[in-house]
């Protein structure tokens, strides 16, 4: 189906071996349009604003606060001590790519906050999707009080930094400035080279979606985009299998995740352990 090469050329999701699955998330919006199958396949290269619309069709956003707590343990209690000096000239970057609607770069800003290592705006936070429609969410910082997302965050989390509002809470002002939001597809290397050099990724549960060829590139891309020992959270169904291609595996008693190695080839290897 030419309609699945078209979207795994343009965002990675691999629909090739699933066409009935496709047909039914697009259905609607081809007969919406009054169109073919093929027309539709024009339309959409013609029609940059479409894209949208097909990535919040396709696209999985469930999330939550506090996720994989072992991993967000790891990094408070050992890789943020390590960046407290690493950069006094600049503030610490972490990028949280496809953040969803924005569940895990305000967890970030919440446990940064509590560690009480960085003075205010001394660290930034960037958060990407490549779905227009859950970062207008995100930015909204809103989350009504029955939603999912909060059914692993620690009650004293959820006081402290929230404010409960109009049946819902209200992440509050000091964190919300932490974090800046910006659509981002993690193929288009131009977008990742705005990003610019961060010292600390989270693209967690993103790259399971992907061909090996696409998660080999996109992890190539997030290289390139750390700093030198900077390091990088996967999903927990996601490796890296060669530590001599770009970034050494770091094991704790609950956890792994990876620390750059700047001197070694950008050519990385990538594996999914579905």
């Amino acid at each position: 189906m030419k309609l699945s090469k078209i979207i795994h050329d343009y965002c990675g999701l691999g629909y090739h071996d699933r066409l009935t699955i496709l047909r039914d998330k697009i259905s609607k919006r081809v007969n919406e349009l009054g169109l073919t199958y093929e027309d539709y396949c024009n339309y959409l290269t013609k029609t940059n604003e479409e894209w949208d619309v097909v990535i919040e069709l396709l696209t999985i956003n469930e999330t939550y606060f506090y996720r994989e707590e072992d991993q967000l343990n790891e990094c408070c209690s050992f890789v943020l001590p390590l960046m407290k000096d690493k950069n006094k000239n600049r503030p610490l970057r972490i990028w949280s790519a496809a953040c969803s609607s924005g569940e895990e770069p305000y967890t970030l800003a919440m446990l940064i906050q509590e560690t009480g290592l960085f003075l205010p705006g001394s660290v930034e936070i960037i958060a990407t999707d490549i779905n227009k429609k859950v970062l207008q969410k995100a930015e909204k910082g809103w989350y009504h009080n029955s939603s999912f997302a909060f059914r692993r965050i620690p009650e004293r989390l959820l006081k402290k930094y929230f404010i409960d509002e109009n049946d819902g809470y209200q992440i509050n002002a000091s964190t919300k400035r932490m974090v800046k939001f910006q659509q981002v597809n993690l193929l288009h290397e131009n977008q990742l080279t705005e990003i610019g050099q961060v010292d600390i990724i989270f693209c967690r549960n993103v790259l399971i979606y992907f061909d090996q060829d696409k998660t080999k590139r996109v992890i190539q891309s997030l290289y390139r985009n750390l700093t030198p020992t900077g390091y990088l959270f996967l999903g927990h169904a996601e490796s890296i299998t060669d530590s001599s291609m770009g970034f050494q595996k770091v094991r704790s008693d609950k956890s792994f995740y990876y620390r750059k190695e700047s001197n070694q080839d950008e050519t990385i290897r990538y594996f999914s352990s579905r």
